[in-house]
């Protein structure tokens, strides 16, 4: 600044000096003389005020140096407060905020924690591990172009002209380390990166793993061939010594296993081992194939997952589950026992071994069933929680459909089964019973809780829906034939020149000389209808054994015929009877007939 202060009075001298000519300087010489004093008074006066203001305007550079200084001083102890700041805040973060690993090839490179120009941390992360991929898996690669690129406030670490990641001042702050020396790590990490890139991604180490890929296939390829053959011995030594030596298995003189199907058993089961054999070899040499080429690396630890994943969720799963496996068998054996009680209970009620007032024995049976599934339901309702999976929304859903499906396709079912267990407390009839069920006439063989089967006097076996039952009159005879005994009966005519008394006692006795009718009750005949020409006569008779009741009734028929012949009495039919009556009488009498 005095330099040129000086400069700017010298030509401020030289200004107010005139230039003139040598002789215009002769002949004012004289004239000039005069005024010397005057003038140097002047310039002395001048340059007193020239010294003057270089002097003002020294103390004015001072002055601004002074605050030049003094605002340098201020910006400092402002980017050192910020800076202290910056640090403090950093500080206080770092126990909350989790850095983002740059991690290529699984190998961790180092770790961001700040954001830059809006981009997070992460996004970061991202683009410098693709930019690094993206130079270091190129076949051809300029191994010494990496470089530094430095800015007022970042520096760049520069491929060429691609910019591979940028450092600030805050990544320095979060390391704790100089923007320069963090900027020069970096740089020397990514060109160690780089490099190890170049040299698994090269055209050379190509060449080589698709050498060993082709060995390995053809290492796989004799071990399917060595398997393969040697199950193809081993078929053909199971053959050979099933015809001679293998004996069958024989359980209960029953041939469970003969020769010939123990060889099929025995060759299936070499065929699933060879199978699982060679898929063994395949879910590990798959992965090794994969695992040859970098580009592929990551799909072959994807297919080894693939397999090992599920096997060892299910054995883990299955270890968690040992305990509610325990209670699932504790609830079992408990239920079971019980349920061997209550059927102790039920065959000493069914034998009469066991009197309850009020329980009929064939109530036993039934109603040890029905205990017998409310136990199983109970037991199934503990069980249900302990299930695998019982708390999935899927095995709910499931659970949710089936009862939907049986609730709308078994109306019938359930009305049939609770008809069965009706019609069992009810007692209309039990087994062996001679019963009738609409236009169904037979014995009882088999009462279910659905159906109801009748075996027929034709030996037909009728099975009947317990709805069916519930729905229709069912007439028991075997019950009537127990209690009060059971009356059987037919219907026959007679002409009234047959006396009725006589009538009376024929039937009687033919009722009384049939085998199965009692004498007490003693039989009796009831006259029906009186017609114009001939009376109705109904015979009962009383039997005990309802099961025989068809064969009594055709006895007693018999026996009737035999009776009213061996006393002389016509048993034709009333009309026919009336019309051989007429011509009779006819021919006794031919004015009757003109």
């Amino acid at each position: 600044m005095a330099i040129f202060l000086f400069m700017a009075f010298i030509m401020e001298v030289n200004s107010a000096c005139p230039s003139y000519s040598s002789s215009e300087h002769e002949s004012k010489t004289q004239q000039e003389s005069g005024n010397d004093k005057s003038r140097v008074s002047g310039d002395s006066a001048r340059i007193e005020e020239l010294m003057l203001e270089i002097q003002q305007m020294k103390m004015k550079e001072l002055m601004l140096n002074d605050r030049i200084a003094e605002t340098e001083n201020k910006s400092r102890k402002s980017d050192s407060i910020r800076r202290a700041a910056q640090i403090h805040m950093v500080d206080s973060l770092r126990r909350v905020t989790k850095g983002v690993d740059v991690i290529v090839d699984s190998d961790t490179l180092f770790t961001l924690y700040a954001s830059l120009g809006g981009r997070s941390a992460r996004d970061r992360a991202e683009r410098i591990v693709e930019a690094i991929e993206r130079v270091g898996k190129r076949p051809l690669l300029n191994r010494d172009s990496v470089r530094m690129l430095q800015t007022d406030t970042y520096i760049d670490i520069m491929h060429g002209d691609k910019v591979l990641m940028s450092v600030t001042d805050m990544d320095a702050i979060w390391a704790s380390r100089k923007l320069d020396d963090l900027a020069s790590e970096y740089l020397s990490i990514l060109e160690v990166e780089i490099d190890k890139l170049h040299n698994e991604y090269g055209l050379m180490q190509n060449i080589k793993r698709a050498g060993l890929f082709v060995f390995a296939l053809l290492v796989i390829w004799l071990i399917f061939r060595m398997v393969n053959h040697l199950f193809s011995r081993l078929r053909r030594r199971i053959i050979k010594i099933s015809h001679k030596k293998v004996k069958g298995l024989i359980i209960r003189h029953y041939d469970i296993l003969n020769a010939r199907r123990t060889s099929q058993v025995l060759i299936f089961l070499s065929n699933v081992l060879r199978y699982l054999i060679l898929f063994l070899v395949l879910v590990f040499t798959i992965p090794i194939l994969f695992s040859i080429f970098p580009q592929t690396e990551g799909l072959a630890e994807e297919i080894f997952d693939y397999v090992w994943n599920p096997i060892k969720m299910v054995i883990r799963e299955v270890v968690y589950y040992i305990p509610n496996l325990f209670i699932i068998i504790v609830i079992c054996v408990a239920t079971r026992y019980l349920i061997k009680g209550f059927h102790y209970l039920a065959l000493e009620i069914e034998h009469e071994k066991l009197r309850i007032s009020g329980f009929y024995p064939e109530w036993a049976r039934p109603t040890f069933n029905i205990l017998r599934f409310l136990l199983y339901a109970f037991m199934i309702a503990m069980i249900y929680p302990y299930l695998p999976g019982a708390h999935s929304g899927v095995f709910q859903g499931i659970s949710v459909f089936v009862g939907l499906i049986v609730s709308l396709g078994s109306s019938g079912v359930i009305s049939n089964f609770i008809s069965g267990f009706v019609i069992t407390y009810m007692r209309p009839f039990k087994e062996g019973d001679f019963i009738k069920v609409k236009d169904t006439t037979g014995n009882v063989i088999e009462k279910t809780p659905f159906v109801t089967r009748l075996r027929t006097i034709k030996n037909e076996v009728v099975t009947i829906p317990n709805s069916f039952i519930m729905s229709s009159d069912t007439v028991n005879y075997s019950a009537s034939a127990r209690k009060y005994g059971l009356i059987i009966h037919t219907v026959m005519t007679m002409c009234y020149d047959v006396p009725w008394r006589k009538v009376h006692q024929l039937l009687i006795d033919a009722a009384l000389a049939t085998p199965g009718v009692v004498d007490h009750p003693h039989p009796f005949v009831l006259e029906t209808e009186m017609n114009d020409n001939y009376m109705s006569y109904q015979i009962n008779a009383y039997i005990k054994d309802a099961d025989r009741m068809p064969d009594i009734l055709s006895d007693m028929l018999q026996n009737i015929q035999d009776y009213f012949i061996a006393a002389g009495i016509d048993l034709v039919a009333t009309h026919f009877y009336d019309s051989r009556m007429a011509t009779r009488n006819a021919n006794k009498n031919p004015e009757l007939e003109g």
